[in-house]
């Protein structure tokens, strides 16, 4: 009896009218309700989910709901608090574990000084704005000790950056992968683990027990990092044959988390920073990665965050800031945080000569509060304190409001997206040495390899970076009426979730990626688009816009025999690629792989292979050949280009003497040229001084009279046995140079000059990559850069 006696007092102290664990499910349920309720109101009108999220929390807490007394003795009681930081520590842990899965770690090195200018200039300019706000808040509440932690509250509130707000922010926007969108997200990152660093650093100095409990922490952090690093080398080997780790394997890594959490916090310190760099620093390659952001992501985008951020609207009460004190201080502490942000910002980005519309709407995204600095607020860095009431209150009202009224303004201004609408939608206008984002579409595991040996030889370059996507696309199987109870239905007869389409060519893709990532260590984003045959170029399409890719690639319906011959494999896919190719967002590649006698990966390969790109004229050949500029970089790839000329034509040549000419002077000439023969007389000028000049591929150019000629010089050409022809698709224009060769046309969506190669009559055992650019609009010629 005594027992049971103590067991309820454990879960329900007398003073509470019922069990505060109770209540605690009950108010989450609402806060997911609510949100839910708000979001579906206000997504329409372009309001993100935090915002929804905080709104449901101060809708629920004592600003509303909680007012009632009934309402408010069962939501708010003497031990529900405990209940409610421990909820709330779960999901920060979480969350930011998450963040650190999710970071693109080529991308914060390549940009780490941009982010950390960025970051810095609203840190600087905090700290040294808190000083004359810390003078006047020790007047008005007569602070007479602990005034250095309340300079470290004061700091925090103007300096943080909340990363999971801008994040979640950023990516409903789907401006994720945006320059803007990800400077905005690494920028926040930035700034709130260097307040989190800042506030740990100088609480250490301040004792020698927390310096004692910095080392504890640190430790604690370290040895998760070490275990981080075994783990899932163990499990990818023990789930070799599977898509996804086990269950009770990812709750002992999630166990492993939170355990060394639990250490951090109660060593006095927050654990954000520990489990984010766990997550920073978790192998990125095999199965337990996968399974980690397959499961965590849609948990905490639909769960954990929405909790979160409504608990930080639950915790806010606007009758505690109707004092006429208390009001004015609010506003000012608002003002000079926003402004603080602002100021810092705009300086930070004129410095590095970002555009001034898209750094006003990067220091509107700084300025979202609501992570690092609640725990502030709520866990004083200092044992066994509390801030006054009237502190706390003022503060955390800081917090909210202002999240509250600015996240409204941004999602606004980024739905309108006029900043960074546009992206670099051809290979020509891109860089060669700039960032490449690129989507292959792969139906079977037979596509895939073709596509991992363009991967290889288009990432040859250490300086031009490469975001390939593959994503497997699966047809969307009928509906099937059947009799047979749920338990005698055959595997694979009832799909109950779309993770099981695919079969088992979903494990076979992820196997092969696998083994490339571990052998090539470059990153493969993989994806799985389920739709029917009839709408899945939609898709497609939609997910290029999504991804902000430059180029899609698409399989060849046809594929290569044991004995060399082409066969029908999949006549749907031809009818896909002729729609994608006739409304797709960028640049399209049809890349007919013949994987035993053709294109094979570069990386680990012994020898040369030899690429050959043919030229006749047009936007496609120039897109082709910005493609051959990615891919001869490599350096197991040899390239020559065959620029065919009307033989009775008269071509000034003028690279010779033009070597010294840079890209941006050619580009911008490329804009004043009318003519498609100037334009491509100048890019093959181009070409010759940067890369034929330099050594680096070779130029030939075949004078031909009509269609029979070039058929000549083609054949003559594929005698030499190159293992990979890069080609445009050309238009339906006429054109001297391949008068006759239609006649014979099977496969259109290839072009002429394509088709031919595919066919038998050829007798070319390479592979063949057909490429048809986006004609961009004016508003893309902004992304051309030097």
């Amino acid at each position: 009896m005594e027992k049971m006696e103590a067991a309820e007092k454990a879960t329900c102290r007398s003073v509470d009218n019922f069990n505060p664990l109770i209540t605690t499910i009950f108010q989450v349920s609402c806060i997911l309700v609510i949100s839910h309720m708000f979001h579906i109101l206000l997504k329409p009108l372009g309001q993100p989910g935090p915002f929804a999220q905080l709104l449901a929390g101060v809708v629920v807490g004592p600003t509303l709901l909680s007012r009632i007394r009934r309402v408010e003795d069962f939501f708010i009681q003497a031990s529900s608090a405990e209940y409610y930081m421990f909820f709330s520590f779960l999901c920060r842990m979480l969350f930011m574990f998450s963040i650190g899965l999710e970071t693109d770690i080529p991308y914060f090195k390549r940009n780490i000084r941009v982010v950390s200018i960025v970051a810095g200039g609203g840190i600087i300019l905090a700290s040294i704005c808190a000083a004359p706000l810390l003078w006047l808040l020790i007047k008005v509440f007569t602070v007479t000790k602990s005034r250095f932690p309340f300079y470290l509250l004061i700091f925090t509130v103007l300096a943080n950056s909340a990363s999971p707000v801008v994040i979640r922010m950023i990516a409903e926007s789907k401006f994720d992968n945006a320059d803007l969108g990800r400077l905005a997200i690494y920028s926040s990152l930035i700034s709130e683990m260097s307040c989190v660093a800042f506030v740990a650093t100088l609480t250490a100095c301040s004792s020698t027990i927390r310096l004692v409990g910095a080392i504890i922490a640190t430790l604690v952090t370290v040895l998760l990092i070490f275990l981080n690093n075994y783990l899932p080398s163990f499990f990818n080997k023990r789930n070799r044959h599977n898509r996804f780790l086990t269950n009770s394997e990812l709750f002992l890594i999630i166990f492993i988390l939170l355990a060394m959490s639990l250490l951090v916090e109660s060593a006095g310190y927050t654990a954000i920073t520990c489990c984010f760099l766990a997550g920073l620093m978790f192998p990125r390659e095999g199965k337990t990665c996968r399974t980690l952001l397959h499961k965590l992501t849609y948990a905490v985008n639909t769960f954990v965050l929405p909790v979160y951020f409504g608990y930080t609207g639950f915790q806010f009460n606007i009758s505690k800031i109707f004092n006429k004190l208390t009001l004015i201080l609010t506003v000012l502490i608002i003002l000079l945080s926003t402004g603080t942000k602002i100021v810092a910002t705009l300086a930070a980005c004129y410095y590095l000569k970002i555009p001034r519309n898209e750094s006003l709407i990067l220091s509107f995204l700084l300025n979202m509060k609501g992570n690092y600095d609640l725990i502030i607020i709520n866990s004083p860095p200092v044992p066994n304190m509390l801030w006054e009431n009237d502190i706390h209150d003022l503060f955390l009202s800081v917090v909210v409001l202002k999240t509250l009224i600015l996240a409204p303004v941004v999602a606004i201004w980024l739905n309108r997206g006029e900043f960074c609408a546009h992206y670099p939608t051809t290979l020509e206008i891109l860089n060669p040495e700039s960032e490449l984002r690129m989507l292959a579409c792969a139906y079977i595991p037979r596509h895939v390899s073709g596509y991992l040996s363009l991967i290889s030889a288009l990432s040859g370059c250490p300086n031009a970076t490469l975001n390939p996507y593959v994503a497997h696309l699966v047809e969307l199987p009928k509906k099937k009426k059947s009799k047979l109870m749920y338990h005698q239905l055959e595997d694979g007869d009832q799909y109950s979730d779309e993770e099981e389409y695919g079969g088992n060519d979903v494990v076979q893709i992820t196997n092969a990626l696998d083994s490339f990532i571990s052998e090539t260590k470059i990153p493969v984003h993989e994806a799985k688009i389920v739709s029917s045959f009839l709408t899945i170029n939609q898709d497609v399409c939609n997910g290029a816009v999504d991804l902000r890719v430059s180029i899609i690639f698409l399989p060849f319906h046809k594929h290569q025999r044991v004995d060399g011959k082409m066969e029908n494999s999949m006549e749907g896919i031809r009818t896909i690629n002729q729609k994608v190719i006739r409304h797709a967002p960028c640049s399209v590649g049809i890349f007919l792989d013949r994987g035993q006698t053709g294109f094979q990966q570069p990386h680990g390969s012994l020898c040369v292979q030899n690429i050959a790109t043919f030229f006749f004229s047009g936007p496609d050949d120039r897109e082709a050949l910005a493609c051959s500029k990615r891919i001869l970089m490599h350096s197991q790839v040899s390239l020559t280009v065959f620029r065919f000329i009307q033989a009775n034509s008269s071509i000034q040549n003028s690279w010779i003497s033009d070597a010294s000419h840079k890209d941006e002077e050619v580009i911008m000439a490329i804009s004043s040229i009318g003519t498609e023969n100037e334009m491509d007389n100048v890019f093959v000028d181009t070409f010759y001084n940067r890369y034929v000049a330099q050594g680096k591929a070779s130029l030939i150019e075949k004078y031909v009279s009509d269609g029979a000629e070039t058929l000549v010089a083609l054949r003559e050409i594929l005698d030499n046995m190159y293992s990979l022809v890069i080609v445009g698709k050309g238009g339906r224009e006429n054109s001297s140079l391949t008068i006759g060769m239609s006649d014979w046309e099977e496969c259109p969506e290839l072009g002429l000059v394509g088709d031919l190669l595919a066919s038998s009559e050829m007798n070319f055992n390479g592979s063949l990559l057909v490429i048809q650019q986006h004609r961009h609009s004016e508003e893309d010629e902004a992304f051309i850069t030097p």
